[in-house]
């Protein structure tokens, strides 16, 4: 199992960006596809996690009516838009996979991705 995270960049306060996980080995309907973030110093994070079932997704306070995720099950990708960036969401942002429910607790996902650096600068 692979899950190739990419898109990440540099964006100014208030822009979007998005990321993208490439899956490979897995099909991302057949699991829960959650992406964390970690900043420099804190503890990994859950933002989204599309439930495998039905495609449901759950967000946590901290970004909720600002990140949403989705899934292209025909190229088997996950993608997380984020919009109305702050620089507290600058972190390295890692996609997940876990043959189960939705869950924010990172001890619960088997297969992680590379991470790729998100920066909210002026």
């Amino acid at each position: 199992v692979q899950l190739q995270a990419s898109g990440g960049g540099l964006v100014q306060p208030g822009g979007s960006l998005s990321v993208t996980c490439t899956a490979s080995g897995l099909t991302v309907d057949r699991y829960a596809m959650a992406w964390f973030r970690q900043a420099p110093g804190k503890e990994r994070e859950g933002v989204s996690c599309i439930s495998r079932r039905d495609g449901s997704d759950f967000y946590p306070d901290s970004v909720k009516g600002r990140f949403y995720a989705s899934r292209d099950v025909a190229v088997n990708t996950v993608t997380l838009q984020m919009n109305s960036l702050k620089p507290e969401d600058t972190a390295v942002y890692y996609c997940a996979a876990l043959r189960g429910l939705c869950s924010f607790s990172s001890e619960d996902y088997r297969y992680w991705g590379q991470g790729t650096l998100v920066t909210v600068s002026s």
